[in-house]
């Protein structure tokens, strides 16, 4: 037996009622389970401390290991280090002493050990390269430093011969062991306490480039025999930071010579060909998981999903899968041509033939197919989702809907019932079969096009949904996670002043947590397949969503939840009579009617309104919801527009909610009650005192409960991926939401015409947040020249206050204008800026298109809208583009990105 004694020290500053914690990959700290995690005794005002006997010969692999900070009401932070680990095999010491800094996980630094970066946009770490220890070690020092260039390495340098009493004219270097820096000393000479420092050393110049910033760091424990004291400091403090720019687009809307009337994920490599040649390290994209529910354009939105891990087929490039079949692919050339000439995506028809390609390639592969290796290696990987969306969609098409409700079997998923439709024994197991077959092409394809991203300097950023289509194969298989009688959507806001209504289901988040957020964690662990960053789609509604009853149809019958309702003794406490019929109904009077409907009132109210007293009404049964309005309203004339908004705008005439099995009790605040015209027949008493409640429900009492909620959820969700996570934390935006992503390092979105703070009505990027994205514009959004054209008053001002000139601005979005933008967004702070394709085109007066309104993407306010914007040059003469590419590489590097 080896008996070794390891005393872990932490250095940490607690408040009264924490705890601090050890967990690790091994028996005596708890075997990764964090509930069974050792305790930390206070040892003084420094330090807490654990100790533990071992055999070191049990040991023979490294210990990993981490801490974690336990709080009064029993909430957990756990570290942001990932990289902590003993190789207790290396020591021949009786007692090793581990002097450990908490690594919070809002430090910067954290960022740069994240999947862009060690996998792609830094030097790789050998994690495999250890230094012997000397024999007459006493101390080792670890630290990290992310950011050093080619030739450079940290030195070590302090007070004491072993440290060379300052003098660097030949400096101690540490040299580079995985993620760490580490240099093994004897300091059993020296006189305690030892100062020291580091400082970065280049190793081709042989000079001190800089000392790390700060005091002086302190060694205060001298050595004993028979003692090794590992002294991991954290990381470096140096001045460095790293900043890139990306281009965002969507697939579908790449243009290429080679594919079919719609980007595919081969045109991700000429897109990375493009990004090196101008100097862009990042490509975004949006969703591209299969949106097929009803075979119609209709399914072109990407963030509908049938299934949160199947890929689109509509991305599939026909060539790469036909191989040596040519003859296939020859006889679509004609069609080719046609489609691929269109200004616009035509969704009908390219799914139309691409699928029946598919279908004609699978019958003339199969054999081989069913006898690959990599097919089999990617079934055995991802059977668990892949097995369950195949049968899905067999009975998808079977019974011509995706609404499982609807099917004359299998309502109700089985996992008994799917394995036996999805058996090889079955007549249609073809249909089964083909499935797979087009998702292990459409793997291969966008793991090859990420492969060659990188291979090229590029990061593929994603983007996950907030949300899942209603009747999609997730809801199918998990109905217990999801609230399906609520849909998720959003609160009014600029772009769309009714609000949004997506029709998700929201969450269950309490069931979720049940098994630790595991659909969540099987979600990322696909995306990191192919990406090395995503956007978290509405990343607010992981501190609360928006929700919408299922008989509503605009997102302003919603509310906040989970929210801290009102409770009906809070009218009385505030001095407002309390009377639920006139704060919950639709308040319609005889003025309302004549000024929502004009010359329509009298047919509106005998068709759809009861009068219930003296010019006072209420809507007929028929009407009485607003999805009964859609419904009566389906197939009717145009004409009958007018009326139906009149009826939904009457529906929403509302101040409260009442919370459902409550008994009366508790409401919720209708978004944008002092715009009604039930809020101003108030009387001014009431107003008043009803508005100030308003105030205190939305934006005071919520805020620690909203932080506690995402904090239940975020640091889970974002430990199990180490991909790098942006968030889109835009709109009705809590107090508490930049704190809770600075704590967990989530970049935030910054864009210049949604400030944040709402007394500008602009943001500039010269002030946006070292961990954030900035850019001028989204897919949600017109672009930089569209936008220049909407409001002439809005303009105007940008351009002598945000651009800083004098004068009246030009009518159109001129290239210098365009361009000035761009690089406001690229002498950011940010870590980086993104730009949309069609804004970087804008700069150039020849390149980019006509007609900047035909650059739009979507249109949020419009609920079906058809998501077919393609770029009006292929990526091919982009390429070639010498004058253009070479003046954005130079903005590009030129701002140090």
């Amino acid at each position: 037996m080896i008996k070794m004694i390891i005393n872990f020290f932490l250095r940490f500053s607690t408040q009264p009622g924490q705890q601090l914690f050890i967990s690790g990959d091994t028996d005596f700290l708890g075997a990764d389970v964090l509930n069974d995690a050792m305790s930390l005794q206070y040892y003084n005002e420094e330090f807490w401390h654990t100790t533990f006997e071992v055999n070191a010969a049990d040991y023979a692999e490294d210990i990993n290991y981490r801490y974690i900070l336990k709080f009064e009401n029993g909430s957990k932070v756990i570290e942001g280090e990932s990289h902590r680990s003993l190789s207790l095999s290396k020591y021949k010491a009786g007692i090793l002493d581990v002097y450990d800094v908490w690594n919070h996980a809002g430090t910067i630094d954290n960022v740069f050990y994240t999947q862009p970066f060690t996998e792609v946009l830094l030097p790789k770490a050998d994690v495999s390269k250890t230094s012997k220890i000397p024999s007459n070690t006493t101390h080792e020092f670890k630290l990290k430093a992310p950011l050093l260039k080619k030739n450079e390495t940290l030195f070590i340098t302090g007070s004491g011969k072993s440290l060379l009493d300052w003098d660097v004219t030949k400096p101690i270097l540490l040299s580079r062991e995985g993620f760490w820096y580490t240099v093994r000393l004897n300091l059993s000479q020296e006189k305690f306490p030892v100062t020291y420092k580091y400082g970065v050393y280049n190793t081709k110049t042989r000079s001190v480039e800089q000392y790390e910033n700060g005091r002086n760091r302190f060694l205060v424990v001298d050595h004993t025999p028979k003692k090794i004291t590992i002294q991991n400091d954290g990381f470096v403090n140096i001045n460095t930071i790293w900043k890139g720019a990306g281009v965002a687009i969507p697939v579908f809307s790449l243009r290429s010579k080679n594919s079919f009337g719609v980007g595919e994920f081969t045109d991700l490599k000429l897109l990375a060909d493009w990004a090196k040649i101008t100097g862009l390290k990042l490509i975004q994209i949006l969703p591209v998981n299969d949106t097929s529910a009803t075979n119609t354009w209709q399914d072109s939105y990407p963030y509908a999903a049938i299934s949160a891990f199947a890929l689109h087929p509509l991305y599939i490039n026909l060539s790469k899968v036909a191989g040596g079949e040519t003859a296939v692919i020859k006889a679509l050339s004609r069609k080719q041509k046609s489609l691929n000439k269109l200004d616009d995506v035509d969704y009908d028809q390219v799914m139309k033939f691409k699928l029946s390609t598919l279908r004609e390639l699978f019958h003339q592969q199969k054999e081989a197919f069913t006898e690959d290796k990599g097919y089999f290696d990617f079934f055995d990987l991802n059977r668990y989702w892949l097995v369950p969306y195949a049968v899905f969609s067999f009975l998808k098409n079977k019974y011509k809907t995706a609404d499982f409700s609807k099917w004359r079997t299998n309502k109700t998923y089985s996992e008994d019932a799917v394995q036996k439709l999805a058996s090889p024994a079955q007549k249609h197991y073809d249909e089964i079969l083909f499935q797979y077959f087009i998702q292990y092409h459409l793997h291969l394809q966008l793991k090859e096009a990420a492969d060659y991203a990188h291979e090229n300097g590029v990061v593929l950023k994603g983007d996950i949904p907030i949300g899942v289509y209603r009747n999609g194969v997730d809801t199918w298989m998990h109905p217990e996670l999801f609230n399906m009688n609520e849909q998720a959507g959003a609160p009014p806001d600029d772009f769309a002043i009714r609000g949004q209504n997506w029709g998700f289901p929201t969450y269950n988040w309490a069931v979720m947590k049940q098994d630790d957020f595991a659909w969540w964690r099987k979600r990322f662990e696909q995306m990191s397949n192919y990406f090395d960053a995503f956007r978290i789609d509405h990343i607010l509604g992981f501190f609360r969503i928006w929700s919408i009853p299922s008989d509503a149809v605009e997102g302003i019958m919603g509310h906040f939840s989970p929210a801290i309702p009102v409770h009906i003794n809070e009218f009385n406490n505030n001095g407002i009579w309390f009377d639920k019929a006139r704060y919950c109904n639709p308040f319609i009077t005889e003025h309302i009617v004549w000024e929502t409907f004009g010359e329509n009132a009298a047919v509106v109210k005998e068709t759809y309104l009861d009068e219930i007293s003296y010019q006072f009404y209420k809507l007929k049964p028929h009407v009485d919801t607003q999805q009964k309005v859609t419904g009566h309203f389906v197939g009717l004339k145009s004409a009958d527009d007018k009326i139906q908004k009149g009826l939904n705008y009457l529906l929403s005439n509302v101040l409260l909610f009442e919370v459902p099995d409550t008994d009366g009790q508790q409401f919720h605040f209708r978004i944008s009650m002092e715009q009604t015209g039930s809020y101003h027949d108030l009387e001014g008493h009431t107003r008043h005192q009803l508005y100030e409640l308003y105030i205190d429900y939305f934006f005071r009492r919520q805020d620690g409960f909203w932080r506690n909620e995402a904090m239940q959820k975020l640091p889970e969700l974002k430990r199990s991926t180490n991909m790098l996570v942006c968030g889109e934390d835009l709109g009705m935006v809590p107090a508490c939401v930049p704190d809770v992503m600075s704590q967990l390092s989530i970049l935030s979105l910054e864009i210049q015409r949604m400030p944040k703070n709402l007394d500008t009505p602009f943001f500039h990027p010269k002030n946006a947040p070292y961990l954030s994205v900035v850019t001028p514009s989204t897919h949600d959004m017109s672009t930089i020249r569209g936008w220049w054209e909407e409001d002439r008053n809005k303009t105007q001002y940008f351009y002598n206050y945000l651009m800083g000139h004098y004068g009246e601005a030009p009518q159109s979005c001129e290239p210098y204008i365009n361009r000035e933008i761009i690089l406001q967004h690229l002498y950011s702070p940010a870590m980086w800026s993104i730009f949309m394709l069609q804004d970087l085109l804008g700069m150039d007066g020849k390149l980019r298109r006509v007609n900047p309104q035909d650059e739009r993407i979507n249109v949020p306010a419009v609920s079906n809208h058809y998501w077919k914007y393609r770029m009006h040059i292929p990526l091919e003469q982009l390429i070639k583009e010498k004058e253009f590419n070479i003046d954005l590489h130079h903005q590009v590097t030129d701002s140090g990105r």
